[in-house]
């Protein structure tokens, strides 16, 4: 069960398709968006298996089908990481990801069987691509930087890898078995092939992957210019940027323009309420505003402060600070409702291929940040995100490259809390 109490059975997502296509960046991201939704999500990757069982530099023929002892030995741990699931989704799992080639039918029979035996269900994902640039760069930017060939020239290891692929094509089966239920995702989401998709997690994780592509691009978070409430240590409200608050809004403008890439275009998204819309529209004349980028709800605590808060609801201040991801403010909102409001910006955010700043409010930005940086979730009301400083995300195949940009003027941020 989530642990906003809906009720789901436990699922397994089994990933299929050559090296170098993405299933090991499709994994990741799935486990990723089900931890931030309050799922226990877990990749069991069967590569990180053998290198831990056997070591990490194993030649192409290693993965030859007619080498009878590589063979068995890659069997042996596919079996190992496959227990494991089991084990584990048994205890606290919710959704757990198979991820291996599992590229013949026979192979995937096994996985099926096994875990109809445990009483999950299961959801086969495979992952096409036939764009050989995309397979060439998938190559260059994340094999060679895989354990597998440390201390190996860029050459040999790109010659390898290609002869690994060859040996898994010569075998390879796209599922067709019309008797499982499986997404195929063809060369990055130029098309999408479902078969007994059912049910709500199952609908989700489709409408997840329909929003995933691989081009680059940056994403700017940053909370809005200091505030009047800021100044008087109040938390909510709607109150309007001081002249500090609009400096930044200047100093942010300034950062766009010098760092935005040659030729790049840029959205800005911003909430509702009128310090986050006067620092993004210092930037922009056209921007998009989104009422569940608005800060979190205090409900009866709105434009108090958090000395008045424990004076006047003493209860209400020890309940939030023993469980600030879930508590909810009376009348008002918790981290966990604002993250299950989020969803959609979230989606966008990744859909997205032009560059976009999000100018939002505290709550709203450690929820976000907590998803792309796969902060633990209980952590996430704890990030630091300070006033006047944009925090750069470039999305890359297993994570992302952080920046941090002081702009100023320097502030205290005594609301922050």
């Amino acid at each position: 069960m989530r642990g906003d109490g809906t009720p789901h059975r436990k699922l397994v997502l089994v990933m299929v398709g050559l090296p170098a296509r993405g299933k090991t960046y499709t994994a990741r991201k799935l486990a990723r968006y089900l931890s931030w939704r309050g799922f226990a999500a877990r990749v069991f990757n069967v590569g990180n298996y053998r290198r831990a069982r056997l070591g990490a530099r194993q030649p192409h023929s290693f993965f030859d089908p007619e080498n009878v002892e590589g063979r068995e030995a890659r069997k042996q741990v596919a079996h190992a990481a496959l227990r494991d699931l089991v084990a584990w989704l048994a205890t606290e799992g919710d959704v757990g990801i198979y991820d291996a080639t599992n590229s013949t039918r026979a192979r995937r029979r096994w996985v099926a069987d096994r875990l109809a035996q445990a009483g999950v269900d299961v959801v086969f994902v495979e992952v096409i691509c036939d764009d050989l640039a995309l397979i060439e760069a998938n190559i260059r930017e994340t094999k060679l930087l895989s354990p597998d060939y440390a201390e190996v020239s860029p050459e040999e290891a790109v010659a390898d890898f290609r002869a690994r692929i060859a040996h898994y094509e010569r075998v390879y089966e796209p599922i067709d078995e019309e008797e499982y239920a499986f997404i195929k995702v063809i060369d990055v989401n130029r098309r999408m092939v479902l078969n007994r998709i059912r049910g709500y997690l199952p609908g989700r994780i489709v409408f997840f992957l329909m929003n995933l592509h691989i081009a680059p691009r940056r994403i700017w978070l940053t909370r809005h210019g200091q505030s009047l409430y800021n100044i008087q240590r109040r938390i909510g409200g709607d109150a309007a940027l001081s002249e500090l608050g609009h400096a930044y809004a200047r100093n942010l403008a300034t950062f766009t323009r010098e760092r935005l890439p040659a030729g790049a275009s840029l959205q800005v998204w911003t909430s509702t309420l009128q310090r986050a819309v006067q620092t993004g529209q210092a930037v922009s004349d056209e921007v998009q505003r989104w009422r569940a980028l608005d800060e979190i709800s205090a409900g009866s605590c709105d434009g108090l402060t958090y000395r008045e808060i424990e004076a006047r609801f003493p209860a209400e201040f020890a309940a939030r600070k023993a469980d600030k991801l879930r508590y909810r403010y009376p009348q008002g909102e918790s981290y966990e409702d604002i993250m299950d409001r989020l969803e959609p910006v979230l989606l966008e955010l990744e859909r997205q291929q032009s560059t976009v700043l999000v100018v939002s409010h505290q709550a709203v930005m450690r929820a976000l940040y907590g998803y792309f940086t796969d902060a633990p979730r209980a952590s996430i009301p704890h990030l630091s995100i300070p006033l006047h400083t944009v925090i750069e995300l470039t999305p890359k195949a297993y994570g992302n490259l952080e920046r941090r940009f002081p702009l100023g003027p320097e502030v205290a941020d005594a609301s922050s809390s």
